[in-house]
């Protein structure tokens, strides 16, 4: 059974050091993991592990399952729940960590400062009823998508540890449980923010103000006007992130503003899916039935978002409601021109420009604009483009594409750099693999329905290394065959 501290737990190395656990209590409130009665690891990350310093080589399976299960506590961790709040599909909703935990900050040996939180290890006082529980399949299908995002080079929350309970929850159906360790800058969310707006607390706003900047932006962190320095960075933040979604074909699912980090890190990985022939309505969510976050509509979500978050901030922007009006309104004006510079840089890479033209979007446009209608792949164009040659092997006899072709041909040749630096560019932009939806499904059916992980260690594997074509399966590489099912994806609560 699980103990308040642990100590049989060898030493490991963590550093505990849990500075929000330190803000008033109106932040969180304090709970401890409901123990399970048979933990078993079914994946653990030995490699992020060693980036965050810590050593489990002396650690036996039974004692690991027992951590990251939750039944034993590392000596210095605080556990609480979260409180905030969030707009979800458009509706603000008082919320909290119904089935997370967090243990507390860990410091790793380059002094970053990291939350460590268990996701489904029972109920806390933001439940609202639920089991506070996760079935396996969404645990790992997070541990999966979150460790491809960190190899494609996008911000993300990443994954620890998942270890399966030897408890049913019950959704529509009995489902196999299971905890998932995540760890990332933080946990605080634009909801964070929006919760202590709407109650009023105008001093806990001015608190939590201060504390991410001193967090995320310490550059910042004596601006003269705080809450506008913050404002500004997450504004950056979400821009660069919202870019890095739109060059590999992201599909978030739920950005509700609950799951929108002030780190700008991806978060939540629920029914969150990659396009594959390119169509910027697509919408993998089973329940966005609107499709209010399709894959062309993250950027104009991401804005909404942020001006939620600029709401939220206006009692600590300025003393004068019209002057801190003025500033969040000057502010968010920003984000347009901040998030296209990003797809630009990273679109302009894809293609293997080096320099900057003012007809560069028209080029970049046009490339989608015939990749729509033509049903064509939107990983695999762009891995086939990279290729010396490559566009002319794309199979079509569409007089539009070669229009195309003839136009980036002649934009590749007006830069100075030589074949091999444009090569080199785009294969080191555009992916071999990503996690091919109708792959990603069966290796999760393997592994919940027969208990076979053989299918998910091979394709977790290939997209550790997502830009090397060697030993490269084509079923990764290549779109679902025709008369595959359209993928939809579920929350997993």
């Amino acid at each position: 059974m699980r103990s308040e501290s642990s100590p049989i737990l060898p030493e490991v190395g963590w550093r505990w050091d849990s500075t929000y656990a330190r803000l008033p209590e109106v932040f969180f409130t304090p709970v401890k993991p409901t123990a399970v009665e048979t933990p078993h690891v079914v994946q653990f990350n030995h490699r992020l592990a060693q980036e965050l310093g810590l050593d489990f080589e002396t650690t036996d399976r039974a004692t690991l399952a027992a951590l990251f299960a939750g039944n034993l506590l590392p000596e210095g961790s605080t556990p609480i729940a979260q409180a905030y709040a969030g707009h979800q599909f458009g509706n603000l909703t008082r919320l909290g960590d119904g089935r997370a935990i967090l243990l507390g900050e860990h410091l790793t040996p380059t002094q970053e400062r990291v939350d460590v939180q268990l996701k489904g290890a029972g109920p806390t006082a933001y439940s609202r009823r639920g089991d506070g529980r996760a079935a396996l399949g969404p645990m790992l299908r997070e541990y999966l998508i979150s460790e491809a995002m960190a190899a494609l080079g996008i911000p993300t929350t990443r994954s620890l540890a998942v270890v399966s309970t030897g408890e049913p929850v019950f959704r529509e159906q009995p489902l196999p449980g299971a905890v998932l360790t995540r760890v990332a800058s933080s946990h605080i969310r634009v909801g964070t923010f929006e919760l202590f707006a709407a109650l009023g607390q105008v001093e806990a706003l001015q608190t939590l103000t201060a504390y991410t900047l001193a967090r995320h932006f310490p550059d910042v962190a004596d601006a003269p006007n705080p809450a506008l320095a913050l404002l500004t960075g997450v504004i950056e933040r979400q821009a660069s992130l919202i870019a890095h979604w739109m060059r590999v074909g992201f599909v978030h699912g739920v950005m509700n503003t609950d799951n929108m980090a002030i780190s700008g890190e991806t978060i939540d990985y629920g029914p969150c899916a990659f396009i594959d022939a390119y169509d910027p309505n697509t919408v993998f969510s089973s329940i966005d039935h609107q499709g209010r976050y399709a894959f062309g509509n993250q950027p104009r979500i991401a804005g909404w978002n942020l001006a939620r978050f600029a709401e939220s901030l206006m009692p600590v922007l300025a003393s004068d409601p019209d002057t801190a009006l003025s500033l969040a309104r000057e502010a968010l004006a920003a984000f347009p021109e901040r998030f296209e510079q990003h797809r630009m840089n990273a679109f302009r890479a894809k293609l293997g420009l080096f320099t900057a033209e003012p007809d560069d979007r028209l080029l970049i446009d046009d490339l989608l604009a015939w990749m729509h209608p033509a049903g064509a792949d939107f990983t695999r164009t762009f891995r086939q483009l990279s290729h010396r040659g490559g566009a002319d092997r794309i199979a079509t006899t569409d007089p539009l594409f070669s229009v195309w072709r003839g136009r980036w041909h002649a934009r590749l040749s007006r830069q100075p750099r030589d074949a091999n630096a444009v090569e080199r560019l785009m294969l080191s932009t555009n992916p071999s693999v990503i996690p091919r939806n109708h792959v990603v499904e069966a290796a999760l059916d393997a592994a919940t329905r027969d208990r076979n992980l053989d299918p998910f260690q091979a394709l977790l594997a290939a997209l550790n290394s997502p830009f090397d074509d060697a030993g490269k399966p084509a079923l990764l590489q290549d779109p679902p065959p025709p008369g595959t099912p359209p993928c939809r994806t579920f929350c997993g609560t």
